[in-house]
């Protein structure tokens, strides 16, 4: 299976897995109000409510998950030059857009990449991470 068809195969599980959940909740929310004798009004709070729910994780759910760790984005080279060389080179090398990038203060080293496509992409790399790599490791953990 060729990269371009994995990334398709991706984006069509991660719709399906959005109607599964608007549709389970909707179902839950029939049932509620049927068992109150109002089952349209339970059926349309809970598909607003899982509509709402669903389409604010896919199109947020990288902020909060940064926001929630407290990283830091680096905006300018001079702030962490040698992740922002690596990471620039990576995307010049593989014709993607730069991602933002965010730095987490902790001693632990990690990293993950977050994003519903590659003009919305977001990599976070920990200080830990930047410690103890040398630049062709992080340049492997990076891409």
């Amino acid at each position: 299976m060729s990269l371009y068809r994995q990334i398709d195969d991706n984006k069509k599980r991660t719709w399906v897995i959005l109607a599964v959940f608007i549709a389970f909740f909707s179902l839950v929310g029939y049932i509620w109000g049927w068992w109150y004798n109002n089952s349209w009004s339970g059926l349309t709070l809970a598909l607003v409510f899982s509509s709402f729910s669903g389409l604010f994780s896919y199109y947020f759910s990288d902020r909060v998950i940064l926001a929630i760790s407290g990283a830091k984005e680096i905006e300018a080279k001079r702030q962490a030059p040698e992740l922002y060389r690596t990471v620039e080179n990576l995307c010049l090398g593989s014709g993607l857009p730069l991602p933002k990038i965010y730095v987490l203060e902790d001693s632990a080293p990690n990293a993950f990449a977050t994003g519903r496509d590659p003009a919305h992409a977001v990599i976070c790399v920990t200080t830990g991470l930047l410690d103890k790599l040398d630049r062709a490791e992080l340049e492997g953990v990076v891409a």
